[in-house]
């Protein structure tokens, strides 16, 4: 690679990166140690013999016992060794990830290390691409040749320097042994995807469906105005919400219906009657539904001794074929469910429960909202009426109100009290006149010279 050195950047963005690599670098020495490093040995990759390989499983291993860390956590920090570029796949080049398995990785040569701070300039990176395009006959990955046509297009005054450098640079490396020419193009490779990574995330961006700006501030504002009266924040001075105090006013005075609770995927949650809503669903023949999801909640929440009889029963009312209570769910949830049974626990069925939940939340539960059924229940709620405050008593408030002091004027009234003290203490008499007395005879000495 014809790579030019720069001057590097000392500025205050340039330092916490390097101190970071310099300690990454640390790492990597120790981890590359004949004795106490990661085992290495000759590995063959298809017909050819690479030396110093390294396997995925063997430096999660590595980490985890050199820093009494587990397994997952050691994985990510190999991955980042792998995206920072020290470390390169032999095999799988488009994922700079660490598999926990035998896949074949090597160290990268200090000479591509970041810490190197070469200027990744689209000349070197042409040449390479131009030097892969003679290797593979024309035949390059999609990302590759939309970098390669583009960089044709754009430096097209320059083209036969870099043709030219791409041929002298192939010819090079015929020369080489077979398994040094591997080993080279890996390293090559690894780090121009380090430094130049194909454009899938931004081609997917850019495919991604969007919706109007219209219609999605719409939704907003439908969403707003429809959970707005849960939102603490926005709704009146009502009882405090239950779920975020420990008061229970709100539950007291709404004893009378039996709670139930459907919680949306944000924080608001919508309370309604059960009895009423179990009346709807049975109404639209899908009580059963709800039926099972309450199953369910008493199998999570009940008692370890009747797990198993709870689990058997559930299943022959609602999931069993010819279940006189059957619940339609995909073959798939079925499958994890009826393998769960086998072994039941209290959240063996969370995946039916899910895919029911999630039926009655998009078809059901949106009807009810809009049904009579619903609205006639809120008008029978208690909600007690919203403190109005006259004028003496928001002037009162705003008498009451104080502002907090600054830290700074804190500071100077305690160091103004010590003053004070310290002013008001009693003088001993003795330890002043010694004080006198050894200032005098260090004055005397100096006045005689």
């Amino acid at each position: 690679m014809t790579i030019r050195n720069a001057l590097r950047d000392h500025g205050q963005r340039y330092r916490p990166r390097m101190a970071c690599l310099k300690k990454v670098e640390k790492v990597l020495l120790e981890m590359q140690d004949p004795c106490t490093g990661v085992k290495s040995q000759p590995q063959r990759l298809v017909i050819t013999i690479i030396p110093h390989a390294i396997t995925g499983e063997d430096i999660i291993a590595w980490l985890a016992d050199r820093f009494q860390i587990d397994a997952q956590e050691a994985r990510s920090f190999g991955s980042m060794l792998v995206a920072l570029g020290y470390i390169y796949p032999l095999q799988d080049h488009k994922r700079l990830v660490i598999k926990p398995d035998t896949s074949l990785y090597r160290f990268q040569t200090p000479y591509f290390w970041p810490t190197q701070q070469w200027p990744v300039e689209d000349t070197d990176y042409a040449i390479y691409l131009a030097k892969r395009n003679i290797r593979k006959k024309g035949i390059l990955e999609l990302h590759e040749q939309e970098q390669y046509n583009h960089l044709h297009k754009w430096m097209n005054h320059k083209w036969d320097f870099v043709v030219m450098q791409a041929k002298e640079q192939y010819r090079a490396a015929k020369e080489r042994k077979k398994p040094d020419r591997v080993v080279f193009d890996c390293q090559e490779r690894a780090y121009w995807v380090v430094h130049r990574p194909p454009m899938i995330f931004t081609q997917q961006s850019i495919m991604r469906p969007r919706v109007k700006s219209s219609v999605s501030i719409g939704a907003l504002v439908k969403y707003s105005a429809t959970y707005s009266g849960h939102d603490p924040f926005l709704s009146k001075c009502l009882p405090s919400n239950p779920w975020l105090t420990d008061d229970t006013t709100y539950w007291t005075l709404n004893m009378s219906n039996l709670i139930f609770l459907l919680c949306d995927f944000s924080i608001c949650a919508t309370v309604v009657g059960l009895e009423c809503l179990c009346g709807f669903l049975v109404c639209m023949f899908i009580g059963e539904n709800l039926a099972f999801w309450e199953g369910c909640e008493d199998l999570k929440w009940g008692t370890a001794v009747a797990m198993r009889e709870k689990a058997e029963q559930i299943y022959k009312t609602f999931l069993a074929r010819g279940a006189p209570r059957w619940i339609n769910i995909d073959g798939k949830t079925m499958e994890i469910t009826v393998k769960g049974l086998k072994h039941p626990h209290r959240y063996v069925l969370d995946a039916a429960q899910t895919h029911i939940y999630m039926l009655m939340k998009k078809d059901s539960y949106g009807r009810y909202l809009k049904s009579p059924v619903f609205k006639e229940t809120l008008k029978k709620a208690i909600c007690p009426e919203e403190h109005k405050f006259n004028e003496v008593q928001l002037e009162q408030n705003a008498r009451n109100r104080r502002p907090s002091l600054s830290p700074i004027i804190i500071r100077q009234q305690e160091q103004e009290q010590r003053a004070k003290m310290a002013a008001n203490a009693p003088v001993d008499i003795t330890q002043v006149m010694s004080k006198l007395s050894k200032q005098g005879k260090e004055m005397g000495p100096r006045h005689s010279k």
